[in-house]
């Protein structure tokens, strides 16, 4: 394998000449990716990437492990609309994943049935037309090789907004200031979450979220987004935001899909090393895998005297979150009416492992469900769903301080 590859590889250099880079970054069109142009499918005993693209933009190539796969981030390339059918043709590609990234860049993974490299890769440029065409060839690669292309989780964190670091932790809540709530519309990005009929997940609870942060501001709550626009954020991200936000409550909204049974109605979710049901520990997983498929894992464990000091910090967090997800199933019920047949679930979401911050994951329904479709994708019903949200909050704070002014005595 060349050395030139390596560089892309491991360096992430851009492989455009400096002038066709240059002008790929003065034009302010995305680039879009020609469909009927393109396709990935197997050749030989490796892999063909070809992409047709509606002008050249600079990119760069890694290697991560577990599962293998090839990480391509470009500045910048529009994924709407192209979907992992349009261009998959061979079975050694066995997912493709696509989307922003972060403004600016966009990424697409290819998740691989084993280890492969690049061996070669070029952008040509069309002089007449101004499209472009990059074109990758993979080569499989012996496990050992394969090991010396990869690159870190953190290296392939780069276009992701950094969190500042953490201030100290803020007094709880007790009634004497606004009570700040962090809203993590999930998803985003490359990771667009469930999607039906053409409808996104990561769309439309970020829909949700801004309206539901109108309703708490003038309620008189601080509110704080982990994103304001469509964009991926990782997981460990998000909690970052809440911590360094001071967060007195963290609420993540979903509206996810259930592949085996029917699910309909809200739910409502806190944390748990085991899950209270079959159904809500695959979707915990399925939450997490799409951090890991969008090209970031963070997992590192926690050494053992951080785990003990977490566990403290939880004994006093779990039983507030508690109630805060018992308030949630009073106001939406009150508000909406119909939840899931059993509301209050526990499983072990990453986004909900702050030790130090109240935190619930909110399943305003499911996408599977056309009853639950319609209901979100309607304005009025959204109102009343953030308006039993804004309710359950005001008497949960209340009740919170309440306790809090117990504790003090």
């Amino acid at each position: 394998m060349s050395n030139i590859i390596k560089a892309v590889l491991l360096c992430a250099v851009v492989t455009m000449g400096t002038t066709e880079a240059a002008r790929a970054q003065d034009l302010s069109a995305l680039a879009r990716v020609n469909v009927a142009g393109s396709e990935i499918t197997d050749k030989g005993r490796g892999i063909s990437v070809v992409l047709a693209l509606s002008q050249p933009v600079p990119y760069r190539l890694r290697l991560l492990a577990e599962p293998p796969r090839l990480v391509a981030d470009f500045r910048e390339v529009n994924w709407e609309g192209v979907t992992a059918g349009d261009l998959l043709r061979g079975k050694r590609v066995l997912g493709l994943h696509a989307g922003a990234l972060s403004p600016g860049w966009s990424r697409m993974v290819l998740e691989l049935d084993g280890p492969f490299a690049v061996d070669s890769a070029q952008m040509q440029r069309d002089v007449e037309s101004g499209r472009a065409m990059l074109e990758l060839r993979l080569a499989r690669v012996s496990p050992e090789e394969f090991a010396s292309h990869i690159v870190t989780s953190e290296e392939a964190l780069i276009g992701v907004t950094k969190v500042a670091p953490m201030p100290a932790p803020r007094r709880r809540q007790d009634g004497t200031r606004p009570v700040r709530v962090v809203l993590d519309p999930g998803h985003g990005g490359i990771d667009p979450g469930a999607e039906r009929g053409g409808v996104k997940e990561a769309d439309l609870m970020l829909t949700f979220a801004r309206e539901l942060k109108e309703a708490l501001l003038r309620a008189g709550f601080d509110v704080v987004m982990t994103r304001e626009e469509d964009a991926f954020v990782p997981l460990e991200t998000r909690v970052s935001i809440a911590r360094a936000a001071q967060a007195d409550v963290f609420l993540s909204l979903h509206a996810d899909v259930v592949a085996e049974g029917q699910a309909t109605g809200a739910a409502i979710y806190t944390l748990s090393d085991k899950a209270s049901d079959r159904a809500s520990q695959k979707l915990a997983e399925r939450h997490d895998r799409a951090d890991l498929l969008a090209g970031v894992d963070l997992s590192d464990h926690d050494d053992v005297i951080a785990d003990v000091l977490m566990d403290l910090a939880r004994l006093e967090t779990a039983p507030r979150a508690d109630g805060l997800a018992d308030a949630l199933v009073v106001g939406l019920r009150q508000s909406i009416g119909r939840l899931h047949k059993r509301p209050r679930h526990e499983a072990g979401f990453s986004v909900l492992k702050a030790p130090d911050i109240p935190s619930v994951l909110l399943e305003l329904g499911f996408l599977s469900s056309p009853e639950d479709l319609e209901n979100l994708k309607n304005p009025d019903w959204r109102a009343k769903a953030a308006g039993g949200v804004r309710d359950a909050l005001v008497a949960w704070a209340k009740s919170d301080a309440a306790q809090a002014a117990l504790l003090r005595q």
